[in-house]
């Protein structure tokens, strides 16, 4: 089994930044790609950024330029640095990683989520 947690959300006013971070432990081998979704509330859940073993990246539209996705293969950690936040940007962020391509998410596991707010 592989285990993530994510960290790092929380309340930001808008054009604020925060960095999320996801930590993966368990039977890594089973993890090549990895990304962020997020899910707004009474939205359907949407890939926000995904990134390869590689490092190649995959970013929404509405995310590219302000998003970066990166992420250290000897920590077993992923990271989203988001600046310029807006206030769509608050949804529920979820770790997303196994095996697959690029861009054929979402893979098998997922984190728990981490709440990212963006409001005056």
């Amino acid at each position: 089994q592989v285990q993530l947690v994510e960290s790092g959300g929380g309340l930001v006013q808008p054009g604020g930044s925060l960095r999320l971070s996801c930590a993966a432990s368990g039977i890594i081998f089973r993890i090549n790609a990895m990304g962020w979704y997020r899910q707004a509330s009474g939205k359907q859940r949407e890939l926000v950024a995904a990134i390869s073993s590689g490092g190649s990246t995959n970013y929404a539209d509405s995310v590219k330029g302000r998003f970066t996705i990166s992420r250290d293969n000897a920590k077993n950690t992923m990271y989203l640095q988001m600046n310029s936040l807006k206030a769509e940007d608050t949804a529920v962020y979820y770790c997303n990683a196994g095996r697959g391509s690029l861009y054929k998410g979402p893979y098998d596991y997922w984190g728990q989520g981490t709440q990212v707010t963006v409001s005056s």
